[in-house]
């Protein structure tokens, strides 16, 4: 019997197809001029932020910098039955009648080109096969590196560079398919999971916990006020916080409201839609690479306190290449058995060092 991995990265280089080019034509040509006109209010160069490097960069990095017990693995593409779980069949003909073109889909710049729907079903896919490697026992966790992302896809609508809706695909598979009842999506991305919220809005089985830079910081959406509706109400946590917000607000509500959410709900999987554009190099927050880790060994904690360590991550926004893959290495490594550090106050070290090597200058020393 072949021994269970401590971590499974899934990779499939097919979701590198999705490359979005601002210089293409366009269509439809009405979309198109009003694209055209906002991105030329900008007076700057704008190319599409969410591009394969972000991903080739990740896997460049981790080949440089290996990590004991991560395994790599290849994903697979997501079935129209699997999608249509979460998104209309309307929905998913329109999508697939896109295939092999250059198209906007809205004013948030959400864009597809040739290869793009092909990328978005493996990357959906993927975010299954990492949820059936860890339901399954195979792996003790998993990571999901895909693209496009997915939690700002609406159950009818693509936004925020997202098609489909990946970790909610994974959610509804693992309810439908693998016995898993009760899922916990933990959203920690710096945008507000939009779309996975409207997907769960009424679903008591799913429990969706957002910390994310407040509103109007795109997409607007994700208020304290909102907990869900029907039978779901109570299982929708929204944590805003303000720009600036880092380790200590994002443990705080880790500690404090993550996890008796989780000790309330008894989760059978938890997933997490991991962005790593809360780190301060994306200047949407102020998350540290200490404090992806620390994170992640809370979520661990609690994996293993209430469903025997089920937990897979599925990656969504970071477009920093440098904190992008540093980030994502955090994660894999605690994953991997590393013990989290935990994270102080940026700078505070350096300046007690500072403070004790410049004392004897300004302290004269006592009367003998």
């Amino acid at each position: 019997m072949a021994a269970k991995r401590k971590v499974t990265l899934f990779y499939d280089e097919r979701v590198l197809a999705h490359a979005p080019d601002t210089d293409a034509s366009f269509l439809p040509a009405r979309l198109d001029r009003r694209i055209r006109q906002i991105l030329a209010t900008l007076n700057v160069p704008w190319k599409y932020p969410e591009h394969p490097g972000r991903l080739t960069a990740i896997m460049q990095y981790l080949e440089q910098n290996p990590i004991e017990g991560v395994h790599l693995a290849s994903g697979r593409a997501a079935t129209a039955e699997e999608l249509g779980r979460v998104h209309t069949s309307a929905y998913l003909k329109d999508i697939y009648d896109l295939r092999g073109k250059n198209a906007w889909l809205d004013v948030d710049t959400t864009a597809v080109s040739p290869g793009s729907i092909d990328s978005a079903e493996v990357a959906a896919g993927t975010a299954i096969a990492a949820v059936e490697s860890v339901a399954s026992g195979e792996s003790e966790s998993a990571f999901a590196l895909v693209r496009p992302p997915g939690h700002h896809a609406e159950p009818v609508r693509a936004r925020g560079f997202c098609l489909f809706n990946n970790v909610a695909v994974a959610a509804a598979h693992a309810q439908a398919e693998l016995g898993l009842e009760r899922v916990m999506i933990i959203d920690w991305d710096a945008h507000h999971g939009n779309g996975t919220q409207d997907i769960f809005w009424a679903d008591p089985d799913v429990l969706f916990f957002d910390i994310h830079r407040a509103s109007p910081f795109y997409p607007g959406t994700g208020a304290l006020e909102d907990i869900g509706a029907g039978l779901g109400e109570g299982t929708t946590v929204n944590v805003p916080v303000p720009a600036g917000s880092g380790d200590a607000a994002y443990l705080k509500a880790f500690r404090e409201i993550l996890e008796p959410a989780a000790n309330w709900f008894k989760p059978d999987l938890i997933l997490v839609s991991a962005g790593f554009d809360a780190h301060w190099m994306d200047l949407a927050l102020n998350v540290s690479y200490e404090g992806f880790g620390a994170m992640t060994g809370a979520i661990r904690a609690v994996a293993q306190r209430h469903c025997k360590g089920r937990l897979a991550f599925v990656l969504e926004g970071g477009y920093n290449l440098e904190s992008l893959p540093r980030g994502v290495h955090a994660v894999l490594n605690v994953l991997a058995g590393a013990e989290p550090i935990e994270p102080g106050i940026c700078g505070f070290k350096e300046v007690e060092a500072a403070a004790l090597f410049h004392r004897d200058a300004f302290i004269p020393p006592e009367d003998e």
